[in-house]
C-alpha cells in the first residue's frame, strides 16, 4: 500500500501538508491559512543557484541597509514551522537550458520551474518516511503571466504528478475541489478566491493574521526574471558557443560591471569595495588586473585574450580607477599560471567605451 492510499484508509490520522516556501508573502500566507485549520505544515525550499537573496545584498555597500536574511528561513521562523532546504542546482540545469514550455519575458522558465518543484515536493513529501498528505503552494490565478494562469494550474498538477493533492489555498475557490477538500481534511469555505496581480488582498490577510514583516509582496526571488541578468547569461552562452553553466558562472553574473570589448574575452569590474572583496576569491581562476598607481577596482578577465586584448583590458580597467583623468596609469596583470607583468596605459575616455560593450 502506498503512502497516499494509507492516508485515505486511515481517516483519523492527523493530516500533514508540505508547503513550497519561496520566502515571499504568498507562500507565507498559503501555509498560514492551512495552519489555521489545525493541520501540521512543514516548509520545503529548493536551492537552484539563481535565488536573489543572500548574494548582492550581502556584498554591495548600497544594499547594506537591507535585511541580511534568507526570507524562506525567516518565513518558517515566523510561522513556527520546520523548513527543509534541498539543493537542486545540478538537476535544475535542464530546466534552465531546455524548458519544455519555453521562457517568460526573459530567461525565466517559470512554468517548467513550477512543475519541477511541485514534482520534487510530491516525490519527497509522499515518501512513506516523510508521510505528508498534500502539497501547498502560494499560487494565485492571474498573478504571473507565464505560470499562474487558470489554464496552467491543472497542467502543473498533472505534469508534476501531484494531481489533486496540490492545493492552492489563496485561489482555491476559483479551482475544482482537490482531494484534501473532498476528504474534509481542509474546509474549502475557509480558503480564498484571490485573483490577478493586485496584492492588496494578500496584504490585508497578512494584517489579519498579525503578519507585519515580510518580503516585498511584488518582488521576485529569481535572477532569471531580471532583464540585465538574463542578458549576461545569454552573452555567456553566446561567447562560449554552448548553452551551459557552472555554479561559479551564475554567481559571477550577479556581481560587478560586465564589459565585452571582443568575442574572445570579457571583463568583470568591481564596482565598490564589497564587490572587489568578493572577486578576490576568483583571482586564482582568472587573469586579473590591479591598478598600481591609483586606487581602483579588481578586474577579472574571462576568456582567452591575446596581448593586444590585455592592453585594451588594462585601459578599460584604468578608466574605472581614480586615475581615470591621468595621462598614464600603471596596471599590473596577473595570470592564473603565476606570471605577472606591469603595463603603463592611457585610460579610455568615457566615449571610447561604447554602450554595446556593456553586457
Amino acid at each position: 500500500m502506498t503512502a497516499q492510499s494509507k492516508a485515505i484508509s486511515n481517516p483519523d490520522r492527523p493530516r500533514r501538508a508540505v508547503a513550497l516556501i519561496s520566502g515571499g508573502l504568498d507562500s507565507m500566507l498559503a501555509a498560514k491559512v492551512i495552519q489555521e485549520q489545525g493541520i501540521e505544515v512543514q516548509g520545503l525550499n529548493f536551492y537552484t543557484g539563481f535565488c536573489v537573496e543572500g548574494h548582492t545584498h550581502a556584498i554591495r555597500a548600497k544594499d547594506r541597509a537591507k535585511p541580511k536574511r534568507n526570507n524562506a528561513l525567516w518565513v518558517a521562523e515566523q510561522l513556527g514551522i520546520k523548513l527543509n532546504i534541498i539543493d537542486v542546482s545540478e538537476e535544475y540545469k535542464d530546466i534552465v537550458l531546455n524548458p519544455r514550455y519555453g521562457y517568460g519575458q526573459h530567461l525565466n522558465p517559470c512554468l517548467d520551474c513550477k512543475i519541477f518543484m511541485v514534482n520534487k515536493a510530491q516525490a519527497w513529501g509522499f515518501m512513506e518516511e516523510n508521510g505528508f498528505d498534500f502539497i501547498i503552494t502560494g499560487e494565485v490565478i492571474g498573478q504571473r503571466p507565464k505560470s499562474q494562469r487558470k489554464e496552467t494550474m491543472p497542467l502543473i498538477a498533472r505534469e508534476s504528478g501531484a494531481h489533486d493533492r496540490l492545493l492552492r489555498p489563496l485561489c482555491a475557490q476559483h479551482l475544482p475541489e482537490t482531494l484534501p477538500e473532498r476528504e474534509g481534511w481542509v474546509d474549502r469555505d475557509a480558503l480564498y478566491g484571490f485573483h490577478g496581480r493586485n496584492r492588496k488582498p494578500q496584504m490585508a490577510l497578512a494584517e489579519q493574521f498579525g503578519l507585519t514583516d515580510y518580503a516585498q509582496p511584488a518582488g521576485g526571488c529569481c535572477f532569471l526574471t531580471d532583464k540585465s541578468y538574463s542578458a549576461k547569461l545569454a552573452d555567456l552562452w553566446s561567447a562560449r558557443g554552448k548553452r551551459d553553466y557552472e555554479l561559479d558562472d551564475i554567481m559571477l553574473l550577479k556581481v560587478g560591471r560586465h564589459i565585452r570589448p571582443s568575442e574572445t574575452y570579457k571583463l568583470i569590474v568591481g564596482r565598490e569595495e564589497g564587490e572587489n572583496n568578493y572577486l578576490e576569491g576568483y583571482r586564482k581562476q582568472f587573469a586579473h588586473l590591479r591598478c598600481e598607481s591609483h586606487r581602483g577596482p579588481l578586474t577579472l578577465i574571462d576568456g582567452a585574450p591575446n596581448a593586444a586584448d590585455i592592453e585594451q583590458a588594462a585601459r578599460i580597467a584604468a578608466r574605472y580607477s581614480q586615475g581615470r583623468d591621468a595621462a598614464e596609469v600603471t596596471m599590473s596583470v596577473h595570470h592564473p599560471n603565476g606570471v605577472s607583468e606591469v603595463l603603463t596605459v592611457t585610460p579610455y575616455a568615457p566615449q571610447e567605451i561604447p554602450e554595446r560593450w556593456h553586457v
